[in-house]
């Protein structure tokens, strides 16, 4: 038992760090949809196409690999604004929490997954 579990921890350890483990907080795509619908974002954008603004899937290719992009998306949709994507501003959602804002982020991130 002692060799197994002096093999297994290392084991665990490396794949942790190389992602081959789930990670501790899974995104909710269907809470997130919810919450896309709750605050109206999907009166103007759909994951796929553009609607008056960018498909969530064109906004998950813009900002892959920006480290910065879920704090960054996260202040957008709190605040709202124009000018990234065109003219038409988008307007704040100044009634959804900070959490659900995060979520949203993560889910638009993600390329609005539907599961």
């Amino acid at each position: 038992m002692a060799t197994l579990k002096n093999a297994l921890i290392p084991a665990l350890a490396s794949a942790a760090l190389f992602g081959a483990m789930p990670s501790a907080h899974a995104l909710d795509a269907a809470a997130a949809s919810a919450l896309a619908g709750k605050g109206a974002c999907v009166a103007c954008h759909a994951a796929e196409r553009k609607l008056v603004g960018p498909a969530y899937k064109d906004i998950a290719k813009k900002y892959a690999g920006d480290a910065n992009a879920q704090a960054y998306l996260a202040k957008k949709i709190r605040s709202g604004g124009s000018g990234v994507w065109g003219s038409m501003p988008m307007p704040p959602q100044a009634t959804l929490s900070d959490a659900e804002i995060g979520t949203l982020a993560e889910w638009v991130l993600a390329g609005a997954p539907p599961k």
